[in-house]
């Protein structure tokens, strides 16, 4: 299987250890476009040409896997010439290599399916900080086949310190059955010179996003914006009878775009968020289209203002959606208002707990205080959330807003 093993496709840092099956746990964690997913997927990959395999990869939700990890092994046996010889099973996300190795694609809500899979041989966690500790725990007990080198690839990039990846594999000492690679932009070799442009701009545009997306290093948290909130499974019991909110905030290619939905009980002071769906690469057609096949078409739903074009152009699909109403201040009272609220989210909206955990106060440059403002980062789900309540939060007065101290 090896004869189309051409060095030239793969990086540096990959080729050297591309037969290495030492470490039971391989991470791989790096900043944007530093080639760590790519990278892992090609050796193990790789790995199961050579030696037939059960692969299993996961995402922690189904949905998101067809424009991501799917993906990405589709366009490796493409290049490799070995598409035409494998089965792909489009509707039960699985691939059939000419050898008999099977990659298995499976979302963590999933569970039961997950638990009817006999002699996994190797596991590929993508995005392994949208798990809970307990999530890998039980993975890594999933890895009992009587099989030589069985491993688990992790990849993910370095968003908090909060995040259980952080004390479990860069705190104390490494277990010798760990192997932690770590790469940034400049290990990757196929990069364009504007996309390397951009990540190093962010030094001046986004410093937090810097920090992350091209050194590759964990972040610092200051005072969160939203310091208590609850996470759970919500049962539809929990919100039958209350009212539906939907909001959209819009990215492309730097920012993704962000769709969360939950329900509101104006009684009992709660905000449930049950639901997202967060990528990069959307246009409006798909928007509308995910829209319909989530259910949320129907109710009304509320995008930024700012992007009017596109939501005419998703209104004209037949999505019953409509601009938010912003003005000055609109940020800060938004999130006053939420913060009368007892937050609730579904564990399983990743996305939302993320940028809840990251969500932070502004410091004022010459006093060192924190102000009255957030930091723009860390805020696609939840500006989301801003403008699905809209409707509510613009019936209250929108306070005046000043820059300073907040006293936290």
């Amino acid at each position: 299987m090896s004869r189309r093993l051409n060095p030239a496709i793969f990086n540096e840092w990959v080729y050297k250890d591309i037969s290495d099956y030492s470490h039971r746990i391989e991470v791989y964690v790096g900043g944007a476009g530093s080639g760590k997913s790519y990278g892992a997927t090609q050796k193990v990959l790789l790995k199961a040409l050579k030696y037939k395999r059960t692969i299993l990869v996961i995402r922690k939700i189904q949905r998101t896997i067809k424009h991501s990890i799917w993906s990405l092994f589709l366009t490796h046996l493409r290049n490799s010439g070995y598409y035409d010889e494998c089965r792909i099973n489009r509707s039960d996300f699985e691939i059939e290599l000419p050898n008999g190795s099977i990659f298995i694609f499976k979302g963590l809500d999933d569970e039961e399916k997950i638990k009817s899979i006999d002699g996994i041989t190797d596991i590929v966690v993508e995005e392994a900080t949208e798990l809970t500790e307990d999530e890998f725990t039980q993975l890594n007990l999933r890895l009992r086949a009587l099989v030589d080198f069985p491993q688990i690839y992790l990849m993910f990039n370095p968003i908090s310190k909060k995040n259980w990846v952080y004390n479990y594999f860069f705190v104390g000492e490494l277990p010798l059955n760990v192997k932690v690679i770590k790469t940034t932009y400049k290990d990757n070799k196929f990069l364009s010179v504007e996309y390397i442009n951009e990540l190093e701009r962010l030094q001046y545009r986004n410093p937090a996003y810097y920090r992350i997306y091209t050194l590759g290093e964990f972040a610092t948290l200051d005072k969160l914006v939203f310091g208590t909130y609850t996470t759970k499974i919500i049962s539809k019991k929990e919100t039958e009878g209350l009212k539906r909110w939907i909001g959209l905030d819009f990215g492309y290619i730097n920012d993704p775009s962000a769709l969360v939905w939950g329900y509101i009980d104006t009684i009992s002071k709660k905000i449930y968020v049950v639901g997202e769906y967060v990528r990069k690469g959307m246009k409006n057609d798909e928007i509308a289209e995910t829209m319909f096949d989530l259910g949320l078409a129907k109710d009304k739903s509320y995008g930024d203002s700012a992007e009017r074009k596109s939501i005419d152009e998703i209104k004209d699909k037949g999505i019953n959606i409509e601009p938010t109403e912003k003005g000055k201040g609109s940020i800060i009272h938004g999130i006053q208002w939420i913060q009368q609220y007892e937050l609730i989210v579904d564990e399983r909206c990743y996305k939302v707990i993320e940028e809840l955990e990251n969500y932070t106060w502004k410091k004022d440059k010459k006093t060192g205080e924190y102000i009255n403002e957030p930091v723009d980062t860390f805020n696609h789900t939840i500006d989301a959330i801003r403008y699905g309540l809209n409707k509510y939060i613009k019936g209250t007065k929108t306070p005046k807003v000043y820059v300073k101290p907040i006293g936290l």
